[in-house]
């Protein structure tokens, strides 16, 4: 019995020691991942280029060729590219810059524009950029408008009396319309008679009032462009292109099935290969059970027909 026992625990043992190893090898790590160095994309989001500069120690393998979405397209790999890369490359470029100016005058724009600019490229080139004066443009940026408050004085001599009716209440001036705010009287004195004065006379000062507004230029606008060679050495790496062409994803129309109508249920997914493993170490441990219980019984039947003769 105790060797029955033994066997048992060994078949069990042996079981649960393969069983982690038949799911280790079903999900063994993947080939280390490369990440691009640049990325491009057409102006009609047809097609993608994944650029990857790999030293000697990194395995392409590694490059993703998924499929993936982006951009309302389904992009696909078509192609990829193995490109040594020169030892030393460098080409022209020029690079436009904008920026903002409270002025126009030249001398003042030409105080924000350096005379040479270090620039790097998207794809690691690099140099010394140098400002070309004949591509410098100034534009307005916006218009702003002011309102302030304006004022006129108007005289009005000789009148018979203090009477308002005869100040005209609004006047033109400078192309604008004022209106009348205030007004102030003087007495002209003409003469008098047994001390009494006669023939007084009167002269309105009136004075208006109104608005102006006025439209001003809020800021500039500078472009300008550097020109120059940039260059990079290559530090013994090998360029791959990864090209992914893209197709438009097309909106799926919803179906109505009704308010009722219940969503199908998703297809499982099942690795039966996995199941299979561990299943066929279990026979194998039950065989192995099977046979120690027939040689036992083998043993026991010899045992006891010695005993009988």
């Amino acid at each position: 019995m105790k060797k029955l026992t033994a066997v048992c625990a060994l078949a069990l043992a042996l079981t649960m020691a393969l069983a982690p190893a038949a799911y280790a090898a079903e999900w063994a790590d993947p080939a280390q991942v490369c990440y691009p160095t640049s990325v491009t994309q057409s102006e009609d989001g047809a097609e993608i280029r994944k650029f990857y500069d790999l030293s000697p120690e990194d395995d392409p393998a590694g490059i993703p060729r998924s499929d993936f979405e982006q951009d309302n397209f389904h992009y696909t790999l078509v192609d990829l590219l193995k490109q040594e890369l020169p030892e030393n490359e460098s080409r022209q470029h020029t690079e436009t810059v904008t920026l903002e100016s409270k002025n126009k005058d030249m001398a003042s724009v030409l105080a924000l524009l350096p005379q040479e600019k270090e620039f790097v490229t998207d794809d690691g080139l690099a140099g010394t950029l140098t400002l070309r004066l004949d591509t410098v443009q100034v534009e307005v940026a916006g218009y702003g408008s002011s309102t302030k408050q304006v004022s006129a004085t108007r005289s009005y001599p000789n009148l018979a009396g203090q009477d308002t009716q005869y100040i005209p209440k609004t006047i033109q001036d400078g192309g604008r319309t004022l209106t009348l705010q205030d007004i102030s009287w003087q007495t002209d004195n003409t003469g008098s008679l047994d001390g009494y004065a006669i023939g007084d006379r009167y002269t309105a000062v009136a004075t208006y009032t109104g608005s102006a507004t006025s439209s001003y230029v809020k800021g500039y606008t500078v472009t300008a462009d550097y020109t120059g060679t940039v260059s990079r050495i290559a530090l013994n790496k090998t360029r791959y292109v990864a090209i992914f062409e893209g197709t438009p994803l097309q909106p799926m129309e919803p179906v109505d099935d009704g308010p009722d109508a219940a969503e199908p249920a998703p297809a499982a997914s099942f690795n039966w290969p996995l199941l299979l493993v561990p299943l066929g170490l279990i026979a194998a441990a039950g065989g192995g059970i099977g046979i120690a219980l027939f040689l036992k019984r083998r043993n026991e039947l010899a045992e006891g027909e010695g005993n009988e003769g």
